[in-house]
Formats: structure tokens, sequence, C-alpha cells
């Protein structure tokens, strides 16, 4: 093994140890009919949580990043799609896509979408790969133009 390689590597096994033992403080949405949250400020903030995992991306795969550096972004990245995931489960799931909407192909549209989002929040956890933070960003998209509709 020469020495780039082995400092990918290097680099790739600290990224590995450093996302799974640290950890990280989640902050649900309280599920009490409080107000506080409207729901454009909530599907502004999936936008921002997409941007920022596609962001991560890019800095990992970049070579000149340190170890350091990577397992940052690694975490990063990993946080964002966990905030997503929680956000469409708390916010969405269980408090504003209603079980007895009226129309019920608008009901299936979002939970489809819904459940798209957080399967490629979770791809964006498995991978590096840019296309699934894009296929991310499209069903977030997607999802925004279904929900504003009701």
């Amino acid at each position: 093994m020469n020495q780039s390689d082995m400092k990918t590597y290097l680099t790739l096994a600290a990224a590995a140890v450093f996302s799974l033992t640290a950890t990280t403080n989640l902050h649900a949405h309280c599920q009490v009919p409080c107000g506080i949250y409207s729901d454009d400020t909530v599907l502004i903030d999936l936008q921002t949580h997409q941007k920022t995992i596609e962001k991560a991306m890019g800095q990992i795969t970049d070579s000149a990043t340190n170890a350091n550096q990577v397992s940052r972004w690694v975490t990063n990245k990993e946080e964002h799609a966990t905030k997503i995931q929680n956000t469409m489960s708390e916010y969405f799931l269980a408090q504003r896509i209603k079980m007895d909407e009226a129309d019920k192909d608008a009901y299936t549209k979002k939970l489809t979408l819904a459940h798209e989002i957080i399967v490629y929040a979770m791809k964006c956890k498995q991978t590096t790969d840019v296309a699934n933070a894009q296929k991310l960003k499209a069903a977030i998209d997607a999802f925004t133009t279904a929900y504003q509709k009701h």
C-alpha cells in the first residue's frame, strides 16, 4: 500500500470511527399543538438540511480535506439527514398530514412523498453519492408542492 492509499484509508477509517462513536442531541417537536412552528418554516428547514447534506458530501469526497474535517463533515451530514427524518416522522406524519383528509389521492401522494424523503435521507447517510442528495431535494420539492395544495 503506497502512502496515498494509506492516507485515504486512514481518513476513511477515522471518519467511520468518529461517526459511530459521536453522540447527537436530537430535539424533536413536542407534538403539543402550541402553534409556534409554521409549515413554511419547517419546509424551508428541510431544504436547508438537504443543501447541507449535499455540501457535506462534496467536502467528504474532496481529497484535500484532512481526516478531522472529513469526520466533522460525516457527522454533519448524518445529523442533518436525521433531522429530516425526524421532521417528516414527528411533524408531518404524526401531526400535519390528517388521516381523515377528504381527498384520498392527495393524502396518498403526501404519504408516498414523505416516505420517499425518509428513504432518501437514509441513503444520504449511507453514501456520499450526490445523486441521493439530489433525489432528496426533488422529493422535498414535490412534497412541498403537494402539501401546500391542501
